[in-house]
């Protein structure tokens, strides 16, 4: 049974935080992240990413990411 391309889930969670330092990825506080939410394509995704990252633009330290959880759920076909 073929899973069509196009009705395959490709789950993504974007999520964000303060950052310690601009070098790195350690947050600040882990209890502070702001889990934005898991999106079923990278295209919506990247539009949640987006809107959370440009809000934030005037604190240098928060960033956000978008994680390709697909990937970790079926490594084999990433």
């Amino acid at each position: 049974m073929a899973i069509e391309t196009e009705n395959k889930q490709l789950l993504h969670l974007v999520f964000g935080g303060e950052l310690e330092s601009l070098e790195g990825v350690t947050f600040r506080d882990l209890e502070k992240l702001d889990i934005v939410g898991i999106y079923p394509n990278y295209e919506t995704a990247r539009a949640a990413w987006k809107a959370k990252a440009q809000a934030s633009v005037d604190n240098a330290h928060m960033r956000y990411f978008c994680v390709h959880l697909h990937r970790f759920l079926e490594p084999e076909n990433a």
